[in-house]
């Protein structure tokens, strides 16, 4: 640990504390810093509640605001707003900051929100027309140290380092790749290789500033900066003394005089804004709890409510502490005074009543009078999530409102109980997450007949884009917080074993899911039929939990020698390639290192004049950054290769025999139902979607996956093209319908169209551009996007895909219809009544509108391939069942199925497959499925 001012950094914890409670401490938050922070931080994942508003903004820059009072305990504080109005630093320079894009409207959506949120915590909003954010910030800085105030600026903009002295700092707040931390002097002085605070100015006016456009000296980078002020000490005393500069950069520095003191004039912070110190106003007060619980409410943030309104007076947060302590001291769970379940349940609970059984007499007399009822809410209690290793210690009932059963009893005498109700084929089953627990009963004897209705899997179809587990779905649709098996075992190295637990406890818990379940389970099931997807639900998603429990319980054989001589082979590679990247760069460095790699290529090889930089300060040297540079030099060829390898060795040929299940011999992979917004299933542990099949390399890959004997072979089944035969059908373009209808190869039908020629006369460049449009269509590409597919130009990537429209008009139609309807509807739709919901198709950005259209694309068409391939696993299923056969389904890869095929039902299997494959629906084209097998897994495909 060392100390940082009057303030400790814990690096182990990357916690920051302060050594002392200090009556006069002053937080200024820089609020556009943090909320264009928050905004992105969900920009891949947005927060969007029920309204469609995307609260990622508010959510974010909240629970920094929340995180910050009762982490810091500051007793003022300010939130500090940028205006519209123009500033000196615009009128001196008009290209000032001329360079950002147009607000995000998330953002601008956000802010009238977080102006309420200000309000009702009665926290200051402070701005002055005519300067910046910074300004005011660095005003009020100084006057609140000269009336002994420690102040903290709140931010991530290195420009507040100048302001820096014995009793300001910067407060960074942690990110992505770095802990929160506090920047005083010292750290000040190390971060930028100065001697002085007020040298940063010099600095970042020498070498420019590329966030905020500030030119800086025309060819003088950081080191050559940092070198000039530990020689001069200030921009003025290097230009008296350009004298004793040679060469080019003298010619440099004189000449860019005029613009370097502009630049340091505009990288100086103003510390003389019209704006008064007001102690009193920035006091912080109790909160206006009212205003604060009808905002939260209306953005949704029930979790939120529940810790900002936890606490209403000091003697509350004194009573709630002292029993957080007891309860800790007692049960061992870490909890955080804003996130306890303490606190949660003083604010509201579910009220629901408690019964416990522990006798085998009274849980058969519960059992029966279940198995006589409809439907029921029901929860196994395990002792682990992995379903080959955990036990049963008991079950969980509910199927009244505010009344739920925990069976405590020995598995022995439970699953015979279970087996009568579970077997049950009257009966509805709600739960989240069904399908772990069918794994759990299979395994145990116990074959589920019973109907399902999975909470997760029908909110998913509901909402899609949001989170589906039942600790969020409580406090979203029911507004009470209810406990999480964390909050009892604890996480990470504290973490306990489940066992440890009081049994009364835990029946607690699992009783409040079965309740909260049954509750939300009567909410989903009107509002699905309220939208028309009860088929999509009942006759796919809950039949397709059965079939992926099957496959998962049964897993795949690997060929862990055959991965293991790979291995070998690919780390030999990885040597020689190694060497050569080396021998390339005339430097001995980590290639794996982003930092070392991005010096050695652009600050050594200088490849490029302005290299990209990370949000870290790092060179960039990401994939897409490689590839734009790949023939600059022969060494980015390497580097591209020499991390396939890499890849494929710790992601695959490594990783794979790790996850072999001991008594099965076997992998395991789980499929999830509620990750995609498209309907695609995906996998992990490991994930089977991600396989390369594209390059050599990544196909042996494929070569580990085995039959289970040798009474076994694979048969891989893939639907042909089956995205392009669903935009034929839907469209009902003529050509695409005569091409699929007479079995023509579609990529050269399409050239032919395009380019207006002869089949016969069509070359393989052609048709790849063929294809490429082909498949391009599904995801809405551009000129741009084929541009850079092909590598052709621009225009006559233009030229070809105005072609193809021309030669294929329905399709255009029938794309620009899609688009229409989204921005009526507000949602894509596939031909199941799958939504996914599109907020920003009728943005006024034009990118993410962009973005919102191909989406709009997209999901008909592959939202409609993923349900076809579910329906036809669920026949197949229910085929093999029926047959009785040996064969087993195993893997599901976008449209491909994988089998264990019995070498004595060949045969049978494959006309099974077939069939339900090729007519699971009927389209205005047939579909086409193509098989193969194999004695691995690459032959077969």
């Amino acid at each position: 640990m060392r100390k940082i001012g009057c303030i400790i950094e814990d690096k182990s914890k990357s916690v920051i504390l302060p050594t002392m409670l200090n009556p006069k401490k002053l937080f200024l938050l820089d609020a556009y810093a943090l909320i264009y922070r928050a905004y992105f931080a969900f920009i891949k994942n947005p927060r969007i509640n029920s309204k469609g508003l995307n609260t990622s903004a508010i959510f974010g820059f909240t629970n920094t605001l929340i995180e910050v009072i009762n982490k810091q305990h500051p007793s003022h504080l300010a939130v500090v707003f940028d205006t519209k109005k123009p500033t000196i630093r615009h009128i001196e320079f008009p290209e000032y900051k001329a360079h950002r894009e147009k607000m995000p409207e998330g953002i601008s959506e956000a802010l009238p929100y977080i102006d309420k949120l200000l309000k009702a915590l009665k926290i200051p909003k402070l701005y002055m027309d005519g300067y910046e954010a910074d300004d005011v910030i660095g005003t009020l800085a100084k006057k609140a140290e000269h009336e002994g105030f420690q102040v903290y600026m709140m931010t991530s903009d290195k420009d507040f380092a100048q302001l820096v002295s014995e009793n300001i700092f910067i407060y960074r707040p942690r990110n992505k790749w770095q802990p929160t931390a506090i920047l005083g002097i010292r750290e000040v002085l190390e971060k930028f290789d100065v001697q002085k605070v007020d040298q940063v100015i010099d600095l970042l006016g020498m070498m420019g500033d590329t966030a905020d456009n500030i030119p800086g000296i025309p060819g003088i980078g950081k080191k050559t900066a940092q070198k000039f002020i530990a020689e001069y000490g200030a921009m003025e005393d290097l230009f008296e003394h350009t004298n004793e500069l040679k060469g080019k950069i003298k010619e440099k520095v004189e000449a860019g005089k005029e613009i370097g003191l502009l630049s340091k004039k505009l990288a100086t912070i103003i510390t003389d804004v019209p704006i008064k110190f007001n102690e009193k106003q920035l006091r912080i007060e109790l909160k206006d709890e009212e205003a604060v619980k009808n905002l939260f409410e209306e953005l949704e943030f029930r979790g939120l409510i529940l810790r900002v309104l936890s606490s209403k007076s000091n003697n509350q947060v004194e009573k709630i502490t002292k029993e957080k302590q007891i309860l800790k001291k007692e049960k061992g769970i870490q909890m955080d005074l804003f996130s306890s379940s303490i606190i949660k349940n003083n604010v509201k609970k579910s009220h629901t009543q408690h019964k416990i059984i522990t006798t085998f007499l009274e849980a058969e007399r519960l059992i029966y009078q279940l198995n006589h009822e409809k439907e029921v809410s029901v929860k196994l209690g395990t002792t682990s999530t992995d379903s080959f290793k955990t036990n049963v210690f008991g079950i969980s009932f509910c199927n009244i409102e505010k009344q739920a059963y925990f069976i405590f009893l020995p598995h022995n005498d439970l699953f015979p109980l279970l087996r009568q109700l579970f077997e049950n084929n009257q009966i509805l089953i709600i739960g989240n997450d069904l399908k772990f627990q069918i794994k759990v009963l299979t395994q145990n004897n116990i074959n589920v007949k019973a109907r399902l209705f999975d909470i997760g899997i029908a909110h998913y179809l509901l909402q899609p884009d949001m989170r589906h587990d039942i600790n969020t779905l409580t406090e979203n649709y029911l507004n009470y917080y209810i406990q999480s098996i964390e909050d009892f075992i604890g996480r990470g190295k504290q973490k306990k074993e489940i066992e440890t637990i009081d049994y009364e406890d835990l029946s607690v818990l699992y009783n409040e899911q079965t309740n909260a379940n049954w509750k939300l389970y009567h909410i989903f099931k009107k509002k699905i039929k309220e939208i028309q997807i009860n088929s999509l639900f009942e006759d796919i998603e809950m039949p397709l939990i059965k079939v992926l429990a099957k496959m998962e319980i049964e897993g795949i054989r690997l060929d862990n020698e055959r991965l293991s001589k790979y291995a070998i082979v690919l780390s030999n590679e990885l040597i020689n390639l190694t060497k050569e990247i080396q021998n390339l760069s005339a430097e001995e460095f980590n290639i794996a290192s982003p930092k070392q790699l991005g010096n050695v290529l652009f600050e050594k090889m200088k490849l490029i004049s302005k290299p990209k930089k990370t949000k870290s300060g790092q060179y960039s040297t990401s994939e897409v950054t490689l590839q734009k540079i790949r023939g600059k030099h022969p060494i980015i060829e390497k580097i591209l290769e020499y991390r396939e390898i890499k890849k494929l060795l710790s992601t695959y040929v490594l990783s794979l025999p790790e996850l072999i299940n001991k008594n099965t011999r076997k992998i395991h992979t789980t499929f999830n139902q509620t990750v995609t917004t498209t309907g695609r299933l995906s996998s992990i542990n490991p994930n089977l979607q991600n396989i390369p099949i594209r390059t050599e390399r990544g196909k042996k890959i494929r070569e580990g996956f085995i039959p289970n004997d040798e009474k076994y072979i694979l048969l891989s089944a893939d639907y042909s093209q089956i995205e392009l035969r669903i935009v034929a059908s839907l469209s009902g373009d003529n050509h695409m319908l005569e091409a699929f209808k007479n079995g023509k190869d579609i990529h050269l039908a399409t050239a032919a169209k395009v380019y207006n020629i002869p089949l016969d006369k069509v070359d393989r460049t052609m048709r790849s551009h063929a294809k490429s449009v082909n498949f391009g269509i599904i995801y809405g590409i551009s000129a741009f996007g084929l541009s850079q597919n092909t590598g052709i130009s621009r225009t006559d990537a233009k030229k070809i895909i105005d072609e193809y429209f021309d030669q294929f008009p329905k399709v255009k139609t029938y794309i620009d219809w899609l688009i229409e309807r989204a921005r009526k509807k507000g949602f894509a739709e596939t031909i199941f009544g799958r939504r996914r919901y599109l907020k920003d198709i009728n943005s006024r950005n034009e990118i993410i509108k962009a973005m919102a259209e191909r989406n709009a694309i997209n999901a008909p068409i592959q939202g409609s391939a993923a349900d076809i391939i579910k329906k036809a696993m669920i026949s197949i299923q229910n085929e093999i069942c029926k047959k009785q056969l040996k064969s087993r389904m195993l893997l599901q890869v976008h449209d491909e199925l994988v089998f264990d095929m019995h070498q004595d039902e060949r045969d049978v299997l494959r006309k099974l497959i077939k069939t339900n494959m090729e007519n699971i629906v009927k389209l205005n084209v047939p579909l086409i499925v193509d098989l193969g097998e194999g004695k691995n897994w690459l032959e077969a495909h």
